[in-house]
């Protein structure tokens, strides 16, 4: 566990997170962790509100170092824009208000775009960060039947996750649904689904999916988060390896070198090497009243302390972004000293 010690920078508090060898006892290349320090007032909510809004979302980083945060409610609902130090910029104009999973990759014409999974219409979207539509997939359309709800007032698709594959096929992930992951070519054009709650995946809430560079050929991971588990699989869809048991339901991924960060919606964040070991826990909550739920409201709030990691990112310095599900919504950059 993170030991934590408390400073005072800008008027914040601030908690020193100074890390946790692996069960080795070492770091890879024999190095104690670098120390991360967590800022929960690093970003400016936009319009003066206190805080950014009602999260269930994504985080992600452009290529110019401008981070994009998506917000379900609120006056500033969709996706929220800030500088690297924490101003509000803008909101990308037509991005849906229900992106519960989004990446900023490689699209059309070699360009970042963002593609995101808008849950609620049931959409697979790409859009340039100036809002441009480059590509709308409905999913509840595109997908073949046996592979999509058939209960009344249930939707066919509830889609959590998304990835894009180096030749840009794009893999969606049925997360609150029946936990297929859905694969479509760069144009949209569908191709086939694996995964689901039958052998040999036995998924249950296959939350988020990312592509694991750090290999190769590529990997496609996936957080199975109520068996509290991470999954890597090939391409398509063949199982490599389990690893990260016993997680507190693990979100989201984010990849940087040879590290995984991995968001865990009770109340922590984790980073393992490249063999799934353990580097560092940070902001561990213990609170069990306070985890897992998106109602915890700000006068709880400790600085130091995670509540629902929901989603997750490194900058290209190295310093991870994290947004929380909360009503309020919660913004928060650990920084690596």
């Amino acid at each position: 566990m993170l030991s934590k010690r408390t400073l005072l920078k800008g008027g914040a508090a601030l908690a020193v997170c100074t890390g946790s060898l692996a069960r080795a006892g070492l770091a890879a290349g024999g190095l104690a962790p670098a120390p991360f320090t967590m800022n929960s007032h690093y970003f400016t909510p936009p319009g003066g509100l206190a805080t950014v809004g009602d999260s269930h979302g994504d985080i992600a980083v452009s290529p110019a170092g401008e981070v994009y945060a998506s917000v379900q409610g609120g006056p500033y609902a969709g996706i929220q824009v800030y500088s690297a130090d924490g101003r509000y910029l803008r909101n990308v104009p037509n991005a849906p208000t229900d992106l519960h999973g989004f990446i900023i990759a490689k699209g059309r014409g070699g360009a970042a775009h963002i593609f995101g999974v808008s849950r609620l219409a049931q959409k697979v979207v790409e859009l340039g960060l100036d809002g441009v539509v480059y590509l709308s997939i409905q999913a509840d359309v595109a997908i073949p039947d046996q592979f999509k709800a058939h209960v009344p007032g249930t939707p066919a698709t509830n889609l959590t996750g998304i990835a894009v594959a180096p030749n840009g096929d794009i893999y969606v992930v049925d997360g609150y649904g029946l936990d297929y992951i859905h694969r479509f070519d760069k144009n949209g054009r569908y191709i086939t689904s694996f995964g689901g709650k039958g052998a040999p995946w036995n998924f249950d809430q296959a939350h988020k999916i990312a592509i694991d560079t750090r290999f190769s050929p590529v990997r496609l991971l996936c957080t199975d988060r109520r068996h509290r588990r991470l999954v890597a699989m090939d391409l398509n869809g063949k199982i490599l390896s389990v690893f990260g048991e016993g997680m507190r339901l693990p979100s989201a991924f984010s990849i940087r070198g040879n590290e995984l960060a991995v968001a865990e919606l009770e109340g922590r964040v984790t980073i393992l090497d490249k063999d799934g070991q353990l580097i560092s826990h940070i902001g561990q909550n213990d609170n069990p009243t306070e985890v897992h739920v998106n109602t915890t409201p700000p006068a709880v709030w400790k600085e130091g302390l995670f509540y629902e990691p929901h989603g997750l990112t490194f900058d290209a310095a190295g310093n991870l972004l994290i947004t929380e599900f909360n009503q309020y919504g919660r913004l928060t950059r650990v920084t690596r000293n």
